[in-house]
């Protein structure tokens, strides 16, 4: 679908372009558009590829097992019911680490991995777990100690401080997974007095 929205909005800005004869600055904007996504996609492939290391060096030293053990008591009680050495809490607490350390295209993976146990979990269905619903908006809410891509980006474009916004990703990211967890669960237990 998403596709079909994109097609559309490239022909109908090409076609708004040729009668209102600006196709010179289409080409003008596609090339130059062209042009920042190389550059953008090398200042943010040189810090990912940094963070993928210290990651791999992070799992190979044991640092990450640490990681899941010490977050395994909480994310069991975000999860009643998940079995603790279900497959699907590996998967999860691996994608929330790695979206603590802004590496969210490393998570994606991982993220996935974890629905398709939590809906082998679910029986199969079609409909979304508890578990699943909790997931999803942790994930999306997600704690993120380094932004890694964003100070890429701001690397990129010469920020004259980068990593100035770790403070305050911290803080809004604690916020919005806290207010994350509070409207799941506000809307669990409503649904399930109704029920």
């Amino acid at each position: 679908m998403v596709n079909y929205i994109w097609v559309a909005m490239t022909v109908i800005g090409i076609v708004f372009a040729l009668f209102n004869g600006t196709m010179e600055a289409v080409n003008k904007a596609v090339f130059n558009g062209a042009k920042e996504a190389v550059t953008l996609c090398i200042g943010l492939i040189s810090v990912l590829v940094f963070w993928l290391g210290m990651m791999r060096i992070a799992e190979e030293s044991g640092l990450l097992e640490k990681l899941s053990k010490l977050f395994r008591p909480l994310v069991k009680r975000l999860f009643p019911d998940v079995p603790a050495n279900h497959p699907a809490m590996g998967y999860m607490l691996s994608n929330m680490i790695s979206n603590m350390f802004g590496l969210g295209n490393a998570a994606t993976p991982m993220g996935i991995k974890a629905m398709e146990e939590l809906k082998k979990l679910n029986g199969g269905k079609n409909s979304a777990s508890r578990s699943m619903v909790t997931f999803l908006a942790i994930n999306t809410a997600s704690i993120t100690i380094i932004p890694t891509t964003v100070i890429a980006i701001r690397m990129t474009y010469n920020s004259a401080s980068p990593t100035e916004i770790v403070v305050p990703t911290i803080i809004a990211t604690i916020l919005s997974a806290i207010g994350a967890i509070l409207i799941d669960r506000y809307f669990y237990y409503r649904r399930s007095r109704k029920g």
